[in-house]
């Protein structure tokens, strides 16, 4: 445990350090503006475009890996979407707070940290959790929010659901980096060289980003961002643990990345939703605070316990 905390520690270091930045005003909303957008179209894109390209679509989709996943990440935003209903929020509400239930932080700190950590095969099973979390659960978010202001479910909420993944970059950069992979045309060194090069900004520049970001979150409303928070640290791996270890048995190396993708903090993106359909931006804040800060301790354990898969 100790040993894998010391691994995971330079990149919680770099979050550390961004949000020092931002939070003394040297990196001010602007500049965290800026790398957040070179990151998410450019050195992430980069990245998995180079990772994907040198995998084959039957090395990245497994149905038994996705029926494990699916089934555990439902089973807690149930969970999280009934304790909602409970406190008679309204179905806006609970789909937002369902979403800091379940989805993580996979994209900026995930495909960095477990790739370095779990070594490269992690690529393949961490790309099809993206994937899940961005076409399944990132349309249903829309949908739900969508549908219960206007009262029903039309294609033209469809129509945006389609459009929002077709101009997502993690998305598109993965599909091209798949064909290309699956037309067997090689790389050209100029082209490996500049993905590679490029590539390598995602990891310093992603934490970074997260950490400045972090600056201007408040922390409010912490009961229920305690609650959040305990659903994606500590129950969301639980349930897809047992949905990869006894459910829907997954090959134990690949088990170990999903379970260790599910125990990840919860992801920057849900802010952007909320605060886009104007849905509790500050709970989702509070939620990303708190998970970060407690996933420095969680995280390490998850990733040690997986290590001996």
């Amino acid at each position: 445990m100790i040993q894998i905390f010391l691994q995971t520690l330079p990149f919680f270091a770099l979050i550390g350090l961004g949000y020092g930045a931002g939070k003394t005003g040297f990196f001010t909303e602007e500049a965290t503006a800026a790398l957040t957008k070179f990151v998410f179209y450019f050195a992430l894109s980069a990245m998995l475009f180079r990772f994907s390209a040198n995998l084959s679509l039957t090395e990245v989709f497994d149905l038994q890996f996705v029926f494990a996943y699916l089934w555990g990440t439902a089973l807690v935003y149930g969970i999280a979407t009934g304790v909602s209903f409970l406190r008679r929020l309204s179905v806006e509400e609970a789909a937002v707070e369902s979403q800091c239930a379940v989805v993580g932080n996979v994209g900026f700190l995930g495909i960095p940290m477990l790739v370095m950590l779990l070594g490269e095969p992690a690529i393949a099973p961490v790309m099809l959790v993206v994937a899940m979390d961005l076409i399944v659960f990132g349309s249903l978010i829309v949908i739900l929010i969508t549908g219960a202001r206007d009262g029903r479910v039309g294609l033209g909420i469809l129509r945006t659901v389609g459009m929002g993944l077709l101009k997502n970059p993690m998305i598109v950069s993965i599909c091209i980096g798949l064909s290309w992979s699956a037309l067997e045309i090689p790389i050209p060194g100029p082209l490996n060289d500049f993905v590679s090069i490029l590539g390598a900004a995602a990891t310093p520049g992603a934490l970074f980003a997260i950490g400045a970001s972090l600056a201007t979150k408040s922390a409010e409303r912490l009961t229920v961002a305690g609650w959040l928070s305990f659903c994606k640290l500590i129950l969301h791996p639980a349930a897809v643990a047992v949905g990869a270890l006894v459910l829907f048995p997954v090959e134990p190396y690949a088990a170990g990345v999903m379970i260790a993708a599910a125990s990840l903090p919860v992801a920057g993106n849900v802010y952007m939703l909320a605060q886009h359909y104007g849905v509790a931006p500050q709970r989702v804040s509070a939620s990303i605070l708190i998970s970060t800060g407690f996933s420095i301790v969680t995280v390490s354990a998850v990733i040690a316990w997986v290590s001996g898969f």
